[in-house]
């Protein structure tokens, strides 16, 4: 049974969830890798292949675009549809945090 591409069942996978918060400004490539680190103080590094392979996914959704494109860089930004996907994709995972504080509250150890 081939397994979905999280995009298309409407959730974010770690990788894409950074993107776009980096991305709700204009960014080219480098400076978006380097926005994660820095975001999550060097917790989340994201590589070039990982990340523009990504990058083609959150195009294709409709949930980037390119804003510019000079010579040397292809500059994006987070689209409404994106904006849109980060706020239940935050909402999803409060409920997760939730779910998962109550059974351990719950497991009192």
């Amino acid at each position: 049974m081939p397994r979905n591409d999280s995009l298309d069942v409407g959730e974010l996978t770690d990788t894409s969830y950074y993107i776009l918060l980096s991305l709700m400004e204009p960014k080219h490539g480098y400076l978006i890798m380097k926005s994660i680190e820095e975001l999550t103080n060097h917790s989340v590094v994201i590589g070039p292949a990982s990340m523009y392979t990504t990058i083609k996914k959150l195009l294709a959704a409709g949930l980037i675009e390119l804003f510019d494109k000079s010579e040397k860089k292809k500059v994006y930004v987070t689209t409404k549809k994106g904006v849109e996907l980060v706020r239940k994709e935050i909402e999803r995972k409060r409920i997760m945090i939730q779910h998962g504080e109550a059974i351990l509250e719950n497991k009192g150890e």
